[in-house]
């Protein structure tokens, strides 16, 4: 032991013989660190020998901060960190606090510059004398030190801001003295302040003092103060949940030390010291697991990976991959989403209501405002984490947001082949008789690229030739449909045979013109059976689509982030949003139109919610799944129940999906909705050759038979004059045109009131009776 005192010794008579006192001084501070110096001394001389020539400026990246993730109106839902810190300014912090921290850590601090040479004296002499070491750094030199550290970003890095070598230090103290010229003497205790680490997972006083105690820094209490400011030359060691005997000798050596410095009394110490440990702990909580939204927590992380990564974070490697991860635990980014918790709030209560969450069955929804592709909301039955009964996929969205592979489309898919006839010019009114089973050939392939059936394709022929067997499923019926019946009540024979004719591949165009692909991110099959839903998708995308429906036509690709502003107040650039005109209006329009009718006449009938919506049903093959897609002209949401373990060897017989889905879209729909405009759809401005039957209204009131005639798409108008008939007075005579008679969406037709005496008993009107016109004279 004596040879080492001996070394020391010498080693510092070499430092002071070869160096002035200013570099000397730089050297004094990494000698007394490093109190096993003796047999370096030849290292040490080299580094003050460079001390000069050493670079001075530091150049480091801001203190690793949370990001923090907001809904629509502004309420956090999220944060992401991997050191929590929450950065504050040094008028938030309590007096006392810093007070506590300088005359513990550097007791003249505002006395000295980057180096305080009486104490760096000190501590050399008690280092060379004893076997004991004292620190020697200043406040200054430990910021500058805890800014390199966390600024490594990698191992090596890491290593090199923190390895016990002379040229460390004398590096610390280079940057030390550049930070002393550029920043304040508070700038840098404030900066202290926020990056030094106080344990149990705390950076920063803020972090620390609501880890402990939960509560802001500048709401600390002198024994709270003094507890905090002794944890950071040891974190571990003085952890008050780990080690609180210690931590609490801790805590009366920086209260005594205060007092000694007249910085509290005597007897203020000594209350305070009387004190026990008293926490009041909060866990640091992050990521989407701790969210009321997880879901769309998910789904809007990974957009802010692709922001982060300048739209290429899926193109990165894994090691890539990881930095932008870290990009976002650690920026301090401001995230705000599109979400709505009133939606969210509404999906999670319908889902959790129709099916039990800790059941392998579960629901799924996701909601897309029509217009600007706005995810609202996007939830599952499940609750979302690791243990039974959780899951931490993401299954109403796609691979690409934490998603697994999807779920048959189901009958939703059908409405793409619907606008692609009418985008075509197949009238309306085309009936196509449609029995139980049909067997259909003739379909033409299409080049394809991407992964089908575990075959890789690249602008190759796939789908294409026969036969292909296909029948109604329970809920659908048989006999002559047209483009509108065949939709109401979901024949899939009709559908099968109206695809052969639209063409597969105009058929799968017109649902990549909504952004539809494969949920694996592959591009749709265009094999015959996707008429029927045979590509597995995601509800989100499904509720977008449908949203670009209900939007006349104009599609928005999904949104869950309008905005990422970096802790500079920098904005992010967000990759473009995809916004187009997919069909014209009136396609769109008679679509909505037609859709309608399913929730009056048609699979969903009972499944209306009390102002304008457009749905279609969707029953999977062999009842592997069930799903319910529609939209109001303000929401569109899409809706799938099966089994994630796997649909085709966990099937959900009897459901169809007018059903369970059908029922978690009326309610999440009814309560998201609720209190909001309730507009209608636009009236399309081309019959696109559809036909109506004019009812029979003969002895109805004007009221009701006027109600009838609107809900029929027709348009009335009521003879000034009534005219004789036997038919009660008041009462409809009788129609023109006739009732039973076929005609054109938005026809005109003509009620002719009775007068209640009797005549000619209700027998249709003549050219000039009472200004009786023909429609065609109108």
């Amino acid at each position: 032991m004596h040879g080492v005192k001996e070394n020391r010794r010498q080693a510092i008579v070499t430092l002071f013989r070869l160096l002035g006192a200013g570099v000397a001084a730089g050297v004094l501070v990494a000698l007394i660190a490093l109190p096993g110096v003796g047999s370096a001394g030849m290292t040490a001389r080299d580094a003050a020998n460079n001390f000069e020539d050493m670079e001075g400026e530091l150049k480091t990246s801001p203190p690793s901060e949370k990001t923090v993730m907001y809904d629509v109106n502004g309420k956090e839902i999220a944060r992401f960190f991997d050191k929590y810190r929450e950065s504050v300014r040094l008028d938030q912090v309590d007096p006392v606090m810093r007070q506590a921290i300088i005359d513990i850590e550097d007791s003249r601090f505002f006395e000295h510059g980057a180096l305080d040479l009486k104490g760096t004296i000190r501590a050399l002499a008690t280092n060379a004398n004893s076997e004991q070491t004292q620190g020697g750094s200043t406040l200054t030199q430990q910021y500058v030190k805890n800014l390199l550290v966390d600024s490594a970003k990698t191992d090596e890095e890491y290593l090199d801001a923190t390895a016990p070598t002379v040229g460390r230090k004398l590096r610390e103290l280079r940057y030390a003295l550049d930070v002393e010229q550029r920043m304040t003497k508070n700038q840098i205790l404030e900066g202290y302040l926020n990056i030094a680490y106080f344990g149990g997972g705390a950076y920063g006083v803020q972090a620390a003092s609501k880890r402990y105690f939960s509560k802001p820094a500048n709401k600390l209490a002198l024994e709270q103060s003094a507890l905090l400011a002794g944890i950071t030359q040891n974190p571990t060691a003085f952890d008050p949940t780990r080690n609180p005997k210690a931590a609490r000798e801790r805590r009366d050596t920086v209260l005594y030390r205060m007092a000694q410095l007249g910085h509290v009394t005597k007897a203020q110490a000594d209350a305070a010291a009387a004190k026990p440990i008293e926490l009041n702990e909060t866990q640091p909580q992050g990521g989407c697991e701790t969210s009321k939204a997880p879901y769309f927590c998910e789904y809007a992380k990974y957009d802010a990976l692709q922001a982060l990564s300048g739209g290429k974070y899926w193109q990165l490697k894994p090691k890539q991959q990881q930095d932008i991860v870290k990009k976002l635990n650690r920026g301090g980014y401001t995230i705000r989403t599109t979400l709505d918790m009133k939606a969210q709030n509404a999906v999670d209560k319908a889902l959790r209501s129709a099916v039990p969450p800790a059941g392998n069955r579960v629901g799924a929804e996701a909601m897309v405002e029509p217009g600007t592709g706005n995810v609202r909301a996007i939830g599952l039955s499940k609750r979302f984490g690791e243990g039974k009964g959780r899951t931490t996929i993401n299954l109403p969205a796609n691979s690409a947001h934490g998603g697994g592979t999807g779920v048959s489309a189901g009958s939703t898919f059908k409405v793409f082949t619907l606008l692609a006839a009418l985008d075509e010019g197949i009238p309306v009114n085309t009936t196509i008789n449609s029995p139980e089973t049909a067997t259909i050939s003739g379909f033409q392939p299409c080049k394809y690229t991407g992964t089908y059936g575990g075959k890789k394709y690249k602008n190759e022929m796939l789908g294409g030739g026969g036969p292909w067997t296909v029948s109604n499923a329970g809920d659908s019926e048989k006999g002559n449909f047209n483009l509108k019946t065949g939709t109401w009540h979901s024949v899939n024979t009709f559908y099968a045979a109206l695809e052969k004719r639209v063409g597969v591949c105009d058929s799968v165009k017109m649902a990549e013109k909504f952004g539809m692909k494969r949920s694996d991110g592959n591009a749709l099959a265009p094999v015959p059976s996707q008429v029927l839903g045979a590509n597995e998708v995601d509800m989100v995308s499904l509720a977008a689509a449908y949203a670009g429906i209900a939007a006349r036509g104009k599609y928005c690709s999904p949104k869950s982030i309008s905005e990422i502003v970096s802790p500079e107040g920098q904005p992010v650039k967000l990759p473009k949003q995809d916004c187009h005109q997919a069909v014209s209006e009136d396609v769109a329009d008679k679509v909505n139109s037609i859709m309608q009718g399913t929730l009056s006449q048609g699979t969903a009938r009972g499944r209306g919610i009390g102002r304008p919506a457009a749905a279609k049903t969707g029953t999977c093959e062999a009842h592997t799944c069930a799903l319910f897609a529609g939209h109001t002209p303000n929401m569109a949401a899409a809706t799938a129940y099966y089994d994630f373990r796997g649909p085709w060897k966990y099937k959900v017989y009897g459901v169809f999906g007018a059903g369970i889905p059908g029922a978690m879209w009326q309610q999440s729909m009814q309560n998201a909705l609720a209190g909001k405009p309730a507009p209608g759809f636009a009236r399309p401005t081309n019959n696109f050759g559809d036909t109506i039957r004019v009812p029979d209204l003969k002895g109805m009131t004007v009221g009701a038979a006027t109600a009838r005639l609107k809900a029929a798409e027709l348009q009335v108008r009521v003879s000034p004059r009534p005219i004789r008939s036997e038919a009660p007075k008041g009462s409809v005579a009788s129609t023109s045109p006739p009732g039973g008679g076929e005609v054109s969406p938005g026809t005109t037709v003509i009620l002719y009131i009775s007068n209640g005496r009797g005549g000619r008993g209700g027998a249709e009107p003549r050219p000039g009776d009472d200004g009786f016109r023909w429609p065609w004279q109108d």
